[in-house]
């Protein structure tokens, strides 16, 4: 099974719809892609939705490379991104390109994703110039939160606005081949998505932008601390595995598990034999 390409993927701005989502295992991958994913990003939404994390800062290369890894071997035909994690790349281009480079040599991606705009397009362009594809992420960019003021939606006065137009230039001219708008206005998204020439994908960005994409958890209701509002979850699995993780407890309690179709037998010869 051929795997999507980044041609393919840039192909469909304005054409068709791409569907991304994130992922964190073989299980998360396998579904998502044979529910039709197009773009799998192994975010670093890890460090809370599996790791427990308060945010996603504490996440490091080594675990992020083990969810990736996990991911591909899930995975035949969704183009798969790396999110670099906080520290990965901030430091300067050549710890930029190296943490990129591991996660197509090590982790099987095929490109990796970097969160800012303006204050990052020479490590980006460092990046691309390695020859390591990358999808940029403005707006809401969590890895930066405490210094936006929290999880706030962003661009929605006038130089918040501008400074969101400069960042998808400025990314768009280091050489990233999409483009993440996460948490900005529709109209404001629209705008970014008709003026930029690769697509854009947008998580709390309206229905304009050329695809979405959206947590795992979130999707299928895994995630019961905190439900954002641009979430919509198709799925309420958290209850549903309580409830058979409940019917479990209760089995085993009342010895009703295992019964004789989860157990397996021994011969009467053997037995016997065993009692002489």
């Amino acid at each position: 099974m051929a795997r999507i390409t980044i041609p393919e993927i840039q192909a469909r701005k304005g054409q068709e719809p791409i569907v991304a989502l994130t992922a964190y295992d073989v299980v998360s991958a396998k579904l998502a892609e044979e529910a039709g994913v197009e773009l799998l990003l192994v975010g670093d939404s890890a460090a809370m939705v599996v790791l427990g994390h308060e945010d996603t800062l504490p996440i490091t290369m080594e675990e992020m490379l083990v969810f990736a890894r996990a991911v591909a071997r899930g995975s035949e035909k969704a183009l798969i991104v790396g999110d670099m994690p906080f520290l990965s790349y901030q430091t300067g281009p050549g710890e930029a390109i190296f943490n990129a480079g591991r996660f197509l040599k090590e982790g099987g991606c095929q490109a990796v994703k970097i969160e800012g705009g303006e204050e990052v397009a020479q490590i980006v362009e460092a990046v691309v110039k390695a020859g390591i594809p990358v999808l940029g992420h403005i707006g809401l960019t969590p890895q930066r939160a405490s210094a936006l003021g929290g999880y706030k939606v962003q661009g929605r006065d006038l130089e918040s606005a501008r400074k969101l137009w400069r960042d998808a230039e400025a990314l768009v001219e280091a050489g990233v081949f999409a483009l993440l708008l996460e948490c900005v206005p529709a109209e404001l998204a629209q705008k970014i998505t008709q003026k930029v020439p690769i697509p854009t994908l947008g998580i709390g960005a309206g229905p304009h932008t050329d695809g979405q994409i959206l947590v795992f958890h979130d999707v299928v209701g895994l995630w019961p601390r905190f439900r954002p509002k641009f979430v919509r979850t198709y799925a309420q699995l958290a209850s549903e595995i309580r409830r058979a993780v409940e019917a479990y407890v209760r089995d085993v309690k009342e010895r009703d598990f295992p019964g004789p179709e989860e157990s397996f037998k021994i011969s009467p010869e053997v037995l016997k034999d065993l009692d002489r």
